[in-house]
Order: C-alpha cells, then sequence, then structure tokens
C-alpha cells in the first residue's frame, strides 16, 4: 500500500480517502481536503507528511491486464487438455485413411471416432460464447458455422448434379435436428429434471418461420402433381419462392437480432464465468468447425462403401445416415448442453439450424443451380413435403408451452424413428442421383 520509508504501518481501507495531518505520522485522520486513495504518496516537504497509496487501482488493473492473456490460455487449454481428446489423435488417421486407401470400413471408424472428440471442443466453444452473447445466439452462431460447412458441400453436389442426394440430404438436416436432436436433448433434460422450462417466445418465432419454409416446399410439389403442369414453370416458381423465402430469413435475422433481441434473450441469465472470450470462442469454435467439415466429408463419402456391403438403401442413406453422421458434432452439442440444464442453447442449435437450412441453405441450393443451369427446385417428393409439415407440426405443438420433459423427448425420437422405417422400404429411385426425383417431368 506505500512506498518504501512511509511512517505509518497501517492499511487503509478502499473505502477511505485519508491524508496526514502536520506533525502527525501515526493513525490516519479525516482530512479537511480528501485525495483519492490512488493519488496519495507519501512524501517529505515543507514540514507536512503527506501519506500517498501507491495506486490501488492501478496495480489492480495492471494485475488483471497481466490475468487476462493467463486466464485466456488456461481457458483454451481446459478445452483442449481433457482425457476424451485423446481421440484427437484419429484426425490424422481419419484423412490419411481417405488418402491411403485403407478401405471403407476403416475411413468410416476413424474418422467417426475423431469426431467425438471434436464435437467436445464445439460444446465447449459454444458455451463459452453463449455467456457473452446468450444460449439462443450462441446457438444460432453454432448452427451457421456448421451450414456454412454444409452450403459449400451443396455447391460441389449441384455443381455435380446431385440434385436428388442434395434435397435428400438437405431434408434429412431438418428433419434429424427437429425430430432426433430435439427429442434427444427433451430426454437428456428430463432424466435431470422433472421439467425443464426454455424460451417459448423465440422457439415459437423459428417454427412460424418452419412453417413457412414447409409451405414453400410443399406448394411446388403439389402443382407439379397437377395435370397439364411442366418441369419448366416449376423450376420457375421454385426460383423465385426461393428468393421469397430467402428475403424472409433476412428478416427474421433483423427480427432476432436488432428490433426483437429481448424476446430471444435468456429467460432466467446465470451468472457464469465464461472459459474464454467471445473472439477466442468463435476462433476455437471456427477451426473446430472446419476439421468436423473435413472429417465428415470423408466420412460421408466411405458410408456408400460401407452401405453396398451391408446392402442398406440408397434412401435411407440420403434422408437418414448422411444428417446423423455428417452433423454429429453438431448434435452432441445441443443434447449435451440439455443435459446440463441449458435448454436455450440447445434449442438455438437444433431449432436455430433446421430454420437456417430450410429459409437460406434450400433456397440457396436453387439459386446456386439457377446460377450453373441445374435443375435444382422445391419440388421434394410428396412423401418429403408430407413429413416436413408433419414433422413442423408436431414439434410445434411440443414447443407452444414453453417446457418440455422425457416423454415429449421420446415422443419425438419415436417420430424420427417412424420416419427411418419408412425410408428403409422406399423404392430404389434410378433418378436419386440425377437431375430429379419424378419420371413425369424430364424435359425443360
Amino acid at each position: 500500500w506505500f512506498k518504501p520509508g512511509c511512517p505509518s504501518d497501517k492499511t487503509p481501507s478502499s473505502a477511505e480517502e485519508v491524508i496526514g495531518k502536520p506533525g502527525r505520522v501515526g493513525g490516519f485522520v479525516r482530512p479537511r481536503q480528501s485525495m483519492p486513495i490512488s493519488d496519495r504518496a507519501y512524501k517529505q516537504g515543507g514540514g507536512e507528511y503527506t501519506y500517498k497509496a501507491v495506486g490501488a487501482a492501478e496495480g489492480m488493473a495492471h494485475e488483471h491486464a497481466e490475468a487476462v492473456p493467463r486466464s485466456e490460455c488456461m481457458g483454451v487449454v481446459g478445452v483442449l487438455c481433457t482425457w476424451l481428446n485423446i481421440l484427437l489423435v484419429f484426425v490424422p488417421l481419419g484423412i490419411a485413411s481417405h488418402h491411403l486407401e485403407w478401405g471403407s470400413a476403416a475411413t468410416f471408424s476413424c474418422n467417426f471416432v475423431a469426431i467425438v472428440p471434436l464435437a467436445g471442443i464445439l460444446g465447449a466453444a459454444t458455451e463459452s460464447l453463449s455467456t457473452h452473447v446468450g444460449q439462443m445466439i450462441g446457438g444460432l452462431l453454432n448452427a451457421t458455422f456448421g451450414n456454412a460447412v454444409e452450403m459449400i458441400v451443396t455447391i460441389n453436389a449441384i455443381r455435380a448434379g446431385l440434385v436428388g442426394v442434395v434435397q435428400g440430404s438437405l431434408l434429412g438436416s431438418i428433419l434429424s435436428n427437429l425430430l432426433l436432436v430435439l427429442g434427444m436433448a427433451f430426454f437428456a433434460a428430463g432424466l435431470r429434471m422433472k421439467e425443464s422450462t426454455f424460451n417459448s417466445t423465440g422457439a415459437s418465432a423459428n417454427m412460424s418461420c418452419l412453417t413457412l419454409s414447409s409451405i414453400a416446399l410443399g406448394l411446388p410439389t403439389i402443382y407439379s402433381n397437377l395435370p397439364g403442369t411442366n418441369f419448366s414453370d416449376m423450376l420457375m416458381i421454385s426460383r423465385i419462392s426461393s428468393v421469397v423465402i430467402a428475403i424472409v430469413y433476412l428478416l427474421f435475422l433483423w427480427f432476432q437480432l436488432v428490433t426483437h433481441a429481448d424476446m430471444f434473450g435468456d429467460d432466467e441469465e446465470e451468472e457464469e464465468q465464461a472459459a474464454m472470450s467471445a473472439c477466442t470462442s468463435i476462433m476455437v469454435l471456427f477451426g473446430a468447425t472446419c476439421v468436423v467439415a473435413i472429417c465428415s466429408e470423408y466420412l460421408v463419402d466411405s458410408i456408400e462403401g460401407v452401405s453396398e456391403e451391408y446392402g442398406l438403401p440408397k434412401a435411407f442413406i440420403g434422408v437418414i445416415l448422411l444428417p446423423i453422421v455428417g452433423n454429429a458434432a453438431e448434435h452432441v452439442t445441443a443434447v449435451t448442453a440439455a443435459a446440463k440444464g441449458k435448454m436455450n442453447l440447445s434449442l438455438g442449435v437444433a431449432i436455430g439450424s433446421s430454420t437456417q437450412i430450410a429459409l437460406f441453405v434450400v433456397p440457396f441450393s436453387v439459386v446456386v443451380g439457377w446460377l450453373y443451369d441445374v435443375p435444382m427446385s422445391l419440388d421434394f417428393r410428396v412423401f418429403d413435403s408430407t413429413v416436413l409439415i408433419l414433422s413442423v407440426f408436431i414439434v410445434s405443438i411440443v414447443l407452444h408451452d414453453g417446457a418440455s420433459n422425457w416423454l415429449e423427448g421420446a415422443m419425438l425420437v419415436a417420430t424420427y424413428i417412424l420416419i427411418a422405417i419408412i425410408c428403409w422400404f422406399i423404392p430404389e429411385d434410378p433418378d436419386l442421383a440425377g437431375a430429379h426425383h419424378h419420371g413425369h417431368h424430364p424435359e425443360l
């Protein structure tokens, strides 16, 4: 508190402002004109002794400046240095197995195991970010990074003319997030507590957007099955509709982040110490997402070889298996967050990702097809459109009261299992990897 040589050995409290009186060197007296404690120093001159504490505020600020990088490093070390991350050794093994052609089974196994620790890192970075920006927005950012990777994969698939594969995988991503991930999250939270609450206002806004997207996908499909219609008109309808719903998603983001941001805040803000700063959390999230993208790509590439060995139907692979495996890390993040009681974060990942895919990635893929002159449309199969509408319907019912329990989670998972069973028995479509699902509109 005092510079060396100060005659007093008493320490002032931080709340007091004190100054020595001429001739007095022992104790402190209330001054006639006080100085802030950070401005006092011991000095001797003119027959006066004045006590000046060495700046407490400056000292604390200096220590804090040194502590921030130290705590930041400790936060990153805490996220990366866990027993589970020993499995990160499978990341280079998975990449090597793809390039060295060790076989589909080896590539699948190595990359699948590699995604497990990466999922843990993604989850930790998302939780840290959510302490800075809120759980719902943190989940949205997590979904955005994941879907950015999916958009890159979508562009490559559309350039290759694999419209059916793109449609199946996008629908599967929406369904897996809406039913499987959300159901498992509700079930995991239900094991922890009797009933979990969440921000029903934010969830209902997302569900309204999903209802719009299901209508946008359903109408072109219905139109294409009307007598006397042609594929070129339906394609133009899809492209115009895609622009409309993409604009709606941008308006929804403005609504969520700017004009009605308070509606998407956490109902019960918990004071929680962030492991990392917002900037560091985003960097870790971005880096982990890039590695997950590489492992997921090799994992997805190996599925076809593995499925042929075991005779899995293509519809089952496209709608069920690919989305689950490709988004495994994101799914684990949502379920883990729910198990810790962070329901808004879990909903931000699951519902936020579904909304983003339905209202942005799907129309984005149609526009990309337009640019590359590939007939990518919103004309999904009747089965696909019906399943999406019914899924949005049941999820809306589950979310309307702002509370969840394990039974509701079990119902959502059961719905997903029913869809998976139907996909297993869907007959092989020879045009699944081609330009269009239907054979009755070959002309452009």
